[in-house]
C-alpha cells in the first residue's frame, strides 16, 4: 500500500508516520506537508518520501507525480481551535475545509488517469475533524456557540458531507470516512480538560486510522469511542 499522510509534520501526523513505517502492510509512506517530514529514528527511512507543498489548493506537477498510484490517504491538516483567534476566518476555512476536498479530488483524478483503479481496489480516504463538528445548524454544540466557533464548525461539517458525498458518487472507486476524535492526549503533552469532550490517546487514534485504511472502513463516521476501541484492539495485537 502507498499511503499519503496529509499534515505529516503535525501532532497526529508525526505519530501516523511512525506507526505506518512499522506496519508491514504499508509499502511506502508519502509525508505531505509545508515542510520536510523528518524520518523517525531507527525506522526504515527508505519507505518514507517527504513531499513539500506550499499551496494545497493547487498542486504543482512535481507534487502530483509523487501522488500517483496512491492507495490511501489520511488527512489531518486543519487549524486547531487554540489557533483560530490568530488565523483570519477565510484562511481558517480554506485550510481546514477546502484543502481536504482538493486533496481528495486530486488523488482520485491522479489514480484514475494513471490506471490505479485497475487493481480493483478503491482509493481510501479518511478526513479527521473533531468530536463536536456539526453537519447541520441543529447539531451545533453549545460549547461551539460559547466560543464563537459555530460558523467554523459548520464549515468543517460541510467538508465532512462533501467528502462522503464524493465517495458515494465515485462509482465505488473511492471509499471515504470521517474520523471525529475528542481531545487527543499523549505523554509529555499538556492536557486540557474541556467539559463534554472525551479523550483518546494519540497512539490509539493513529493505530485506528491506519487500521481503517489498510483493512477497510468499518463505517463512514468514526466516533471518539470507535477510535479508542479500534486503536486499543490493534495495539493489543492478535
Amino acid at each position: 500500500m502507498k499511503l499519503v499522510i496529509g499534515g505529516s509534520t503535525g501532532f497526529v501526523g508525526t505519530e501516523l508516520v511512525r506507526q505506518a513505517l512499522l506496519n508491514k502492510d504499508v509499502d511506502s509512506v508519502v509525508g505531505l506537508s509545508r515542510r520536510e517530514t523528518p524520518a523517525p529514528v531507527d525506522l526504515d527511512k527508505g519507505r518514507l518520501k517527504s513531499v513539500v507543498c506550499d499551496d494545497f489548493t493547487t498542486y504543482p506537477d512535481a507534487v502530483k507525480e509523487e501522488l500517483r498510484d496512491v492507495d490511501a490517504c489520511i488527512w489531518t491538516i486543519a487549524v486547531t481551535p487554540s489557533k483560530l483567534q490568530t488565523v483570519p476566518h477565510d484562511e481558517a476555512i480554506r485550510i481546514s475545509c477546502d484543502y481536504a476536498i482538493t486533496a481528495l479530488q486530486t488523488l482520485a483524478s491522479l489514480r484514475q488517469s494513471s490506471g490505479g483503479e485497475g487493481n480493483g481496489k478503491p482509493l481510501r480516504f479518511i478526513l479527521m475533524t473533531g468530536h463536536f463538528t456539526p453537519r447541520t445548524p441543529a447539531e451545533v454544540h453549545p460549547l461551539l456557540k460559547e466560543r464563537g466557533m459555530s460558523e467554523y464548525g459548520l464549515a468543517r461539517g460541510a467538508s465532512e458531507v462533501k467528502t462522503l458525498a464524493f465517495a458515494q458518487q465515485s462509482g465505488a472507486t473511492v471509499e471515504a470516512a470521517v474520523a471525529k476524535p475528542g481531545m487527543i492526549v499523549a505523554p509529555g503533552v499538556e492536557r486540557r480538560n474541556v467539559p463534554g469532550i472525551p479523550e483518546v490517546a494519540l497512539r490509539d487514534v493513529a493505530a485506528a486510522l491506519l487500521d481503517q485504511v489498510v483493512n477497510g472502513l468499518e463505517k463512514d463516521t468514526l466516533s471518539n469511542d470507535d477510535l479508542v476501541r479500534i486503536g486499543q484492539k490493534v495495539l493489543a495485537g492478535p
